[in-house]
């Protein structure tokens, strides 16, 4: 678990913990943690801190101090650039959170409950970088939200436009993240790099593999606009929809509905029974209500409804640290442990 005392990497310990098929066997983190132990480098935000974890030392992010052969990385971008090519040159399975190769032509950028046949790359990464290992990224937190909602609507009826306005809690700024006095009472229209991200990653989770070791971009435009909002948990985004097709609402709610997502994901360990739970509610999914359904890993969409300009609209609702960041690569990993492509 590389990055493992920040917020993301508390998630995937905590995500781990009695995992039936995977063990958290090393911690490592930046220079300043290396050597104590987890517990005294930590400074645990939510529940009890695991005790087999807290006595683990604290190991150096190098490939010669974590041998582990499945490296998830929660990572800031400005250390996974370099940290996470070498683990994978190394021969370690990397999952990465982090943005820094999302948008590379061999690299798989998978939300598992859309588009984990992605996965496949991997064989193809392989063979051009001469690894061993390999380099598999999830989508940005507020980009697998919406990614969600719209892959089912996409395969029924063919996306044209996307304008999309999220509303992200501050969890997904890390910790301590946004001052309070700044977000208290406030909406923040602006978070650095998330709108760029969200409409670039859509069209490749969306697309399909293209038979020559890259990704075909799915062809509709996406214009966001991202927001940062006083919720703990939870990012909500309000999408207005263009299609090849026009559907009906009633149509579109049982494309939504009836999703169940590519071969093998249903039944593993970490897989929501339902990954898109459609309310009826006027007035829902709301954070506080819904963030967890299916223990963080399946969104809520509500208030599918026509759109004045464009089709539909619609408003989904997923937890950023869980189906937007740590529980999407525990996932990712499963689905390969599945279809027995863990190394090379």
């Amino acid at each position: 678990m590389l990055g493992a005392t920040g917020a993301v990497g508390q998630t995937f310990i905590r995500l781990l913990q009695d995992h039936p098929w995977f063990r958290v066997a090393e911690v490592a983190a930046s220079s300043r943690s290396a050597g104590k132990s987890y517990r005294d480098a930590t400074r645990w935000l939510e529940g009890p801190m695991p005790a087999d974890i807290a006595a683990l030392p604290v190991r150096a992010c190098t490939p010669d101090e974590v041998l582990s052969p499945i490296v998830f990385s929660a990572l800031d971008s400005a250390a996974a650039g370099d940290v996470e090519p070498r683990f994978a040159q190394a021969g370690r399975l990397v999952l990465s959170n982090a943005k820094n190769y999302r948008m590379a032509s061999d690299v798989p950028l998978v939300v598992p409950d859309v588009n984990a046949d992605h996965l496949l790359q991997l064989t193809a990464q392989r063979a051009a970088r001469r690894w061993t290992g390999g380099l598999v990224t999830n989508a940005n937190c507020a980009a697998t939200v919406a990614a969600m909602a719209l892959a089912p609507l996409h395969k029924a009826f063919g996306l044209t436009k996307v304008f999309v306005t999220t509303m992200q809690a501050v969890s997904g700024a890390g910790y301590p993240g946004v001052p309070s006095l700044d977000i208290l009472g406030n909406v923040i229209p602006f978070i650095g790099d998330e709108e760029p991200k969200i409409e670039a990653e859509l069209p490749k989770i969306l697309g399909a593999l293209d038979g020559k070791g890259s990704f075909a971009h799915a062809a509709f435009g996406v214009s966001a606009q991202a927001n940062r909002v006083p919720v703990e948990h939870g990012h909500t985004a309000c999408l207005s929809v263009e299609f090849k097709r026009k559907p009906s609402v009633s149509d579109a709610i049982t494309a939504l509905s009836s999703w169940r997502g590519p071969d093998g994901v249903r039944g593993l360990p970490s897989a929501p029974a339902t990954p898109i739970i459609v309310s009826d509610a006027p007035d829902r999914p709301q954070p506080r209500r819904d963030v967890n359904a299916g223990r963080g890993m399946a969104v809520t969409v509500g208030r599918v409804r026509e759109d004045t300009l464009l089709h539909l609209r619609l408003v989904v609702l997923g937890h950023n640290t869980v189906v937007g960041a740590a529980g999407a690569s525990i996932l990712n990993a499963e689905w390969l442990a599945s279809r027995g492509l863990l190394n090379a």
